[in-house]
């Protein structure tokens, strides 16, 4: 009797697929954490982070709720699907915590993000700093002789594209809050 030459897992009919579902790209994640607002509990949720070695793009937190004194900790990281998981379920499990919600998967939200820009010029470069602020409907928040500092709201993406532009015209500091993040809809 000679043996079969079938690859393990090949059949995607079969009982025993035995290959594996694990996927090795990165993704992007914006998950709303809803905490007690204690101290001690930031340390605990971002001590989880670090002890495994996650990345965190992105950390805001704001007491959202004063007579039932939580806060809510907006987090951006990137991750594998699986990692994402883990972290997901890992951040469930620590006790002040209250909601886990991951805004990538649950559906459309909204991210916004604020920054401050002071941009050094003069003469030429002066203008197309306002000119281009213009364009990303940024606003001048203070003006000297020899700066501007702009304020702008949008992307993180935007946010971005604008810093990119500002840098031959003479960025000289970015101030940037993080990403606030709501689902969409009801």
């Amino acid at each position: 009797m000679s043996a079969l030459k079938i690859k393990k897992g090949s059949n995607k009919h079969s009982a025993y697929n035995l290959r594996p579902n694990f996927s090795d790209v990165t993704e992007r994640h914006t998950l709303a954490v809803l905490v007690d607002n204690e101290a001690g509990v930031l340390a605990r949720v971002i001590g989880l982070f670090s002890g495994r070695g996650y990345n965190i793009e992105s950390l805001t937190v704001a007491e959202v709720d004063h007579l039932g004194k939580l806060s809510r900790i907006t987090i951006v990281t990137t991750g594998t699907p699986q990692v994402i998981e883990q972290i997901k379920a890992q951040l469930g499990r620590i006790v002040p915590v209250h909601d886990v919600h991951d805004l990538t998967v649950e559906g459309a939200s909204v991210e916004r993000e604020l920054a401050l820009f002071k941009v050094a010029g003069e003469g030429d470069k002066r203008v197309e700093a306002l000119r281009l602020a213009d364009i990303f409907r940024a606003n001048v928040v203070d003006s000297t002789l020899e700066s501007f500092v702009f304020e702008i709201t949008g992307t993180p993406e935007k946010i971005d594209a604008f810093a990119d532009l500002m840098r031959p015209l003479g960025l000289e500091e970015v101030a940037r809050t993080g990403v606030a993040a709501l689902s969409r809809g009801v």
